[in-house]
């Protein structure tokens, strides 16, 4: 009780003081606009449940370019195309490393990671590892078939569902993580891939979205540095023991690896986890070292941040073809004529499908699969727009808002693909950060690693349950009361899973049964 005491008297003396200190403080330029802060808590109550929904609506009082103060953080909102692309492109290098946060120290290996690591040779290193030996045109195209391998046993688990409804995101989830763990690993991580009630793949989805949910929490701990020690919130010692499962995780994988190395798995091209071993000692050619941390973290982060995004989004989207009845059947149109009724979708195809294309883009425009960019800091102070940026603010782009700008696009809540077609109102717009008003993989130097890979698989994914399968909800339900609530992590899942009946719309032996 005492220390308790204590630590609220040193809390109320430090705010005094920062206050007092603030007081002083004349910057050259005026802070930008935002909602006056709390005292000690600052503009953390105003972020809710859903911080990307709060800030968006702040946005509209307080303009697209907005200041907040979380504790004693300064911390600078982008809500709009416009000054993101002031953050992400004109002062992007002044962005380019992580505020501290309790997610990449007690989760991420403390910072040693690629996600959270300080911008700087390490993270450069780690970069260049996953863009030469995972991420690459050549990486790519080389394991295609184990994508479309991965693919195809999801299909076959799915016409062999019989009347029995279907946790479409778990399968996603198992098959992207069975597609990755092949290229990593040599092997898959889940049984044969069908997920049909493995314990381990229902641990493994747990897992990862409990770390979406801490990972995209506001600890109070992150902004007020004396509350951290108390960890009022027990955000911190969840951190802790989901670590402990993750760290169990990579170690019997690991370990394993060892053990089966040289015998089984894909022979046909060298998984990363064998290259990262080979590269240990020597990374860089230069005397740098990968440490086994390291390749845990870098694992970590591949295994979460390249699973979990890509069935969400796939989820999202058929969710949305389900309450879109006539889009659904377009697409299936452009399928039938490009694909035929004789063989599944294959990379090759997805150029050609131009309507596929469109959907995939609305998907991303309406439900980012990160809603709030992943925090960057000012590394100097600077000015945006006429308003001074102290060094050390923490900035947060609200993807998911400038994606809804009604001044940007029309009828922004509408699912709509047929905006991004020739004649729509956003035809050229792409979603790999060049284009701000779409920004689901950031963009500038931090722009998402494996965002070629998780794109291919989007599309790869889509377009196979498009063309395989009708879709039906359970028990009746109407397609027009599908709950699309959102429920807020780091990546933007859905409140509710979707349980779907698949319809196979192709022959059988397509599927192999």
């Amino acid at each position: 009780m005492f220390s308790l005491t204590l630590v609220f008297i040193t809390a109320i003396l430090a705010f005094i003081l920062y206050s007092i200190f603030n007081k002083f403080i004349r910057y050259p330029k005026p802070l930008p606009p935002g909602p006056k802060p709390w005292p000690i808590l600052g503009n953390l109550p105003h972020l809710g449940t859903k911080p990307h929904h709060s800030l968006a609506a702040l946005a509209k009082t307080y303009g697209p370019l907005m200041h907040l103060r979380l504790g004693f953080v300064h911390v600078v909102v982008a809500a709009s195309a416009s000054v993101a692309a002031q953050f992400l492109k004109t002062h992007d290098a002044n962005f380019s490393s992580r505020p501290p946060n309790s997610g990449a120290k007690h989760i991420a290996y403390n910072y040693q990671d690629l996600v959270f690591a300080p911008y700087g040779p390490r993270w450069r290193l780690l970069r260049k590892i996953c863009s030469v030996h995972l991420f690459s045109a050549k990486a790519l195209d080389d394991f295609h078939r184990v994508r479309q391998g991965e693919v195809g046993i999801l299909t076959r688990a799915l016409a062999s569902a019989g009347q029995a409804p279907v946790n479409l995101g778990q399968l996603l989830n198992v098959c992207a993580t069975n597609a990755l763990g092949r290229v990593m690993l040599g092997r898959r991580v889940f049984g044969d891939g069908s997920g049909g009630g493995d314990p381990k793949a229902d641990e493994f989805k747990s897992m990862v979205v409990e770390m979406m949910v801490l990972a995209g929490a506001f600890n109070l701990g992150d902004f007020i540095p004396v509350l951290d020690l108390l960890d009022l919130q027990g955000i911190a010692a969840k951190m802790k023991k989901l670590h402990a499962r993750f760290d169990a995780f990579l170690n019997s994988i690991l370990d394993e690896h060892k053990m089966i190395n040289g015998r089984g798995g894909d022979k046909e091209h060298v998984d990363l986890l064998s290259t990262l071993l080979a590269l240990k000692d020597n990374v860089d050619g230069e005397g740098g070292t990968l440490t086994d941390t390291e390749i845990k973290a870098l694992l970590l982060n591949l295994f979460t941040a390249g699973t979990d995004t890509s069935s969400s989004t796939v989820e999202w989207a058929i969710a949305e073809l389900i309450r879109n009845p006539k889009i659904l059947a377009q697409a299936q149109e452009e399928l039938d004529t490009i694909v035929g009724p004789d063989r599944l979708v294959t990379e090759a195809d997805l150029t050609q499908l131009t309507f596929l294309q469109a959907i995939i883009k609305e998907t991303f425009r309406l439900h980012p699969s990160t809603p709030l960019s992943l925090p960057r800091m000012a590394a100097e102070s600077c000015e945006i727009n006429g308003y001074f940026v102290p060094k050390g603010s923490t900035l947060l782009v609200n993807v998911w808002a400038i994606a809804r700008d009604p001044d940007v696009w029309a009828d922004p809540l509408e699912f709509r693909p047929e905006r991004f077609l020739p004649g729509g109102e956003k035809p050229e717009v792409d979603v790999r950060g060049n284009d701000f008003e779409v920004i689901p993989f950031g963009a500038g130097r931090r722009i998402c690693a494996g965002m070629s890979l998780g794109l291919r698989m989007v599309q790869l994914l889509t377009a196979t349950l498009i063309h395989a399968f009708n879709w039906e909800l359970p028990n009746g339900q109407s397609a027009e009361k599908l709950n699309m609530e959102e429920a807020y992590g780091l990546t933007l899942q859905r409140a509710s899973p979707l349980f779907v009946h698949p319809r196979p719309r192709i022959a059988p032996r397509v599927f192999g049964i």
